[in-house]
C-alpha cells in the first residue's frame, strides 16, 4: 500500500528544493559549509594485492576528505543534473542525525533533508535516520528509512510516499539498502535490524528473521531468502544475472551471490567470499555496501575499507581509509568513486565507470 507520510510539504518540486538549497548555500557560508575545490587533506592507502588492481586504480590515487563532522554517514547517491559544472552533486545519510547531506563540488556539504528517516516526537535510538538512498527511473530520491521502518519516495509534489513497510501483515526491521532490477522499477532490499534502538533484542520486532525483499512495481512483496543473519549492501551484476548481497555478521563476516532466475526469484546461492579473518584481526568494519562496475567488478566495503573483486572473486586489492566505511557510490562522470566512511566523505579517481553509467 502505498500512503503518504506526516512530513512537513516541501517546496514544488524536487528539483526546485535542491537548486533552493544549493543557492543558499552559496549564499550563507553557514554552519557547515566547506566550500573547497582544491586540496583536500587525504587519509588511508591503496592496498595492491594482485596486479589486476592497476587496471582500475592508479598507484599514485588518492583518497580525497571532501567533508568531516558527521555522525554515521551512509548511502551515497550522486544526483545528475543538466547544467550543473561538475555534472551533478552527491546526498549522502547522516544516520544518527535524522538527516541527508548534500554535498556540490566547489559549495561543500549541507544539510538537505531532515527529519529523514523518522517523522516521530519520541526519542528513536541511535540510528533513527534513512540509510541507503538510490534513484527510480524518474529520478526521485528513494529512501531506506530506519526510524519509520519503511522504504519511501519523495515525490514532486515534496512529499514522501511509503513503497512498503510491511511483511505479510508484520512490520519490517529496518529497510537497509536497495537496488532496482532491469526494469528499472522491481526493487530488491535487505531488512536487517540495525536501525531498531535495540537492534535484535528490541521488544518492537515483529518479523523473526532478516530478509532479503523483492518489491514489484504493482506493490507484490516476495520474500527472497532468509538465510542470511544481518544482509546489508545490495547490488546487482551489470547482465542483471547475479545478486550480490553483504552480510555484516562479526562471525561471520562475508558476501554471498546469488543467480537470478527468469523470474525474478534467486537460485542456490554461493559464498563469494569471506572477511571474517580480517575482521577479527582488528581491521575497521564490516561486509556494508557495495557498487559493481561496468566489468562486472565487485567495489564492496568491508573491514579495512573497499575490496576489489573480479567478476570471479579474486581479490584485487583493497582502498584502506583506515576507518569504519560504510558504502560506495559512483559520480561525477561515473569513473570516481565516493566513499562514506564514519565521520567523513571521501571519493577517489578511478579507471573504470560504474555499471550502467
Amino acid at each position: 500500500m502505498i500512503r503518504k507520510s506526516n512530513l512537513a510539504p516541501l517546496p514544488a518540486s524536487f528539483a526546485l528544493l535542491a537548486a533552493a538549497l544549493l543557492a543558499a548555500a552559496l549564499l550563507s557560508g553557514g554552519p557547515g559549509l566547506r566550500a573547497q575545490s582544491t586540496n583536500f587533506p587525504v587519509i588511508g592507502e591503496i592496498v595492491r594485492i594482485a596486479p589486476g588492481l592497476d587496471e582500475v586504480l592508479d598507484p599514485d590515487a588518492k583518497i580525497e576528505v571532501l567533508a568531516s563532522g558527521f555522525a554515521w554517514t551512509e548511502g551515497p547517491v550522486w544526483v545528475k543534473e543538466e547544467g550543473h559544472p561538475h555534472g551533478g552533486h552527491l546526498l549522502f545519510s547522516d544516520i544518527p542525525n535524522n538527516r541527508v547531506v548534500r554535498w556540490d563540488e566547489g559549495v561543500g556539504a549541507r544539510t538537505w533533508m531532515q527529519p529523514s528517516g523518522y517523522t516521530g516526537v519520541a526519542d528513536y535510538g541511535k540510528e533513527p535516520g534513512c540509510n541507503g538512498l538510490l534513484l527510480d527511473k524518474l529520478g526521485r530520491l528513494v529512501s531506506c528509512e530506519h526510524g519509520d521502518r519503511r522504504i519511501s519516495v519523495l515525490t514532486e509534489g515534496g512529499g514522501k510516499l511509503t513503497l512498503v513497510d510491511s511483511y505479510q501483515g508484520k512490520r519490517l526491521n529496518s529497510p537497509n539498502d536497495a537496488c532496482f532490477g532491469p526494469d528499472g522499477e522491481t526493487l530488491y532490499f535487505t531488512d536487517p535490524p540495525y536501525g531498531l534502538p535495540q537492534r535484535w533484542e528490541d521488544p518492537m520486532r515483529e518479523l523473526d528473521f532478516c530478509g532479503v525483499f523483492r518489491l514489484a512495481p504493482d506493490g507484490g512483496l516476495t520474500l527472497l531468502t532468509d538465510e542470511m543473519t544481518r544482509p546489508n549492501g545490495i547490488a546487482f551484476s551489470p547482465d542483471f544475472r547475479t545478486l550480490y548481497v553483504a552480510q555484516s555478521d562479526p562471525d561471520a563476516a562475508l558476501w554471498m551471490a546469488f543467480p537470478v532466475e527468469d523470474d525474478g526469484t534467486l537460485g542456490k546461492s554461493r559464498l563469494f567470499h569471506d572477511a571474517t579473518a580480517a575482521f577479527k584481526d582488528g581491521l575497521p568494519g564490516l561486509p556494508d555496501g557495495l557498487k559493481v562496475d561496468a566489468e562486472g567488478r565487485l567495489w564492496a566495503t568491508g573491514p579495512g575499507g573497499v575490496y576489489v573483486f573480479t567478476p570471479a572473486g579474486e581479490l584485487l586489492g583493497r582502498i584502506s581509509t583506515g576507518e569504519r566505511t560504510a558504502n560506495c557510490a559512483w559520480g561525477h562522470d561515473g569513473s570516481v568513486l565516493y566513499l562514506t566512511a564514519d565521520s567523513y566523505l571521501c571519493r577517489i579517481q578511478t579507471k573504470t565507470k560504474g555499471a550502467g553509467w
